[in-house]
């Protein structure tokens, strides 16, 4: 049997990758450590490829110490209908997001990793409420970052929604909507317009450059979700409590902003600015020479490079962006390191070839992920369970005495 894209392996396949016997394998999947379904033209079974390595790394000793791996097979796993990661990019619902970035908007994204069909979140009538309040906030925080200037308004904008906190699936739906448009809208200090995005934020941001929008409409929909990232987990998280998911977009928000997700691609654009007016190989050298990394290159998922990067480097270097950054850049960087870049990097590439605002790498990222927040928000509600790890303590044995 021949494994299907990635996702899968067979039998054989998973026992020699974790060098068990059958048995065993049967014996994981019975104790629910291996995912296993028949396969659709044969009465075998196929094991999920995600399990079987999530398994294996977790038998087999790392040479890195536990709280410098990227991810930690000990950390939580969860089931999602939503979206899983494979070598070949993010898939949702069983889409690939490179494949659906060709074409597709962020809105037709949406209606995908939400599972809407009978209604339209965006139609020209689902228009967000914006309250006295609401443009208040909006007006004095206009040149606030966009991303603190949006967790201001959005904190007050379920209690101007009657609708904020239905329990209907197509409900759920259309609050997103609304939540979305709002938040494009605040972050480009804009009046919530039903404008296809990728428009409204080209004409905001990049009027005069003929390829913007469907630049900008490729990496929102490249960004939408990916899986349980940090903001994603977070979002998930506040969403388990019961409240409304307005309140779990801000969650998400507030955990993006960190260098370590959606901050790196401000990182990586003071990267680009470096190299703008210098030598690529001697600046690489020098930083490879003083052991210092680079934003926007490795990922913990991603081994040979992260499919979305190079789509949308691609689509970049067919715009007429500088080959300096589309690809000398990339291979030099691989060369002297062994990573390979990341979306990250060819947010801040996007954002220094079509002049975006300062800091809008971090806007862009916020505005196409809160559609896989919303996704998951919608799915832990729908779960209805509240979402508590326990701790593994490791301080001073029980009984020791205070002072």
């Amino acid at each position: 049997m021949k494994s299907s894209d990635g996702l899968y392996l067979s039998a054989r396949e998973a026992a020699a990758e974790l060098a068990i016997s059958p048995a065993t394998l049967y014996a994981y999947v019975s104790r629910g450590l291996i995912r296993s379904e028949p396969t659709p033209d044969s009465r075998k079974n196929r094991y999920r490829a995600e399990d079987v390595r999530a398994l294996k790394e977790r038998r087999v000793p790392s040479p890195e110490p536990r709280g410098l791996r990227s991810f930690d097979a000990d950390l939580p796993v969860m089931d999602t209908e939503i979206s899983t990661i494979t070598e070949e990019g993010a898939i949702y619902r069983g889409v690939n997001c490179v494949d659906l970035s060709e074409n597709d908007t962020l809105e037709h994204t949406a209606t995908l990793l939400w599972d809407v069909s009978d209604v339209d979140p965006f139609g020209p009538d689902n228009q967000p409420e914006f309250s006295e309040e609401m443009r208040a906030i909006a007006q004095v925080a206009r040149r606030a970052a966009p991303i603190d200037r949006a967790i201001a308004v959005l904190a007050l904008a379920a209690s101007a929604d009657p609708r904020a906190f239905t329990r209907a699936p197509d409900g759920r739906a259309m609050v997103g909507g609304r939540i979305v448009r709002l938040l494009v809208a605040t972050m480009l200090n804009a009046e919530p317009s039903p404008s296809p995005l990728h428009q409204q934020i080209a004409a905001a941001w990049a009027a005069d450059n003929q390829h913007a929008p469907d630049l900008i409409r490729r990496a929102l929909v490249l960004l939408a979700d990916h899986e349980l990232n940090a903001s994603t987990f977070t979002a998930r998280c506040a969403a388990s409590t019961g409240l409304n998911l307005y309140d779990a977009v801000i969650a998400g928000l507030a955990a993006l902003k960190g260098p370590k997700h959606g901050g790196a691609g401000v990182l990586a654009s003071q990267l680009v600015k470096t190299l703008i007016d210098r030598d690529v190989a001697p600046v690489v050298r020098e930083r490879v020479a003083l052991g210092e990394r680079f934003a926007g290159f490795g990922h913990g998922v991603y081994k040979r490079g992260d499919p979305r990067a190079q789509s949308l480097l691609n689509a970049l270097s067919r715009a007429g962006a500088p080959r300096k950054f589309t690809r000398e850049v990339p291979e030099r960087i691989a060369e002297a390191t062994g990573e390979f870049v990341n979306i990250d990097y060819a947010l801040a590439v996007l954002v220094h070839a079509l002049r975006l605002p300062a800091g809008s790498e971090l806007a862009l990222f916020a505005m196409a992920r809160s559609v896989g927040w919303i996704a998951h928000a919608s799915e832990q509600l729908q779960f209805g369970k509240l979402i508590r790890p326990r701790a593994r303590y490791v301080g001073p044995a029980p009984g020791r005495r205070a002072g």
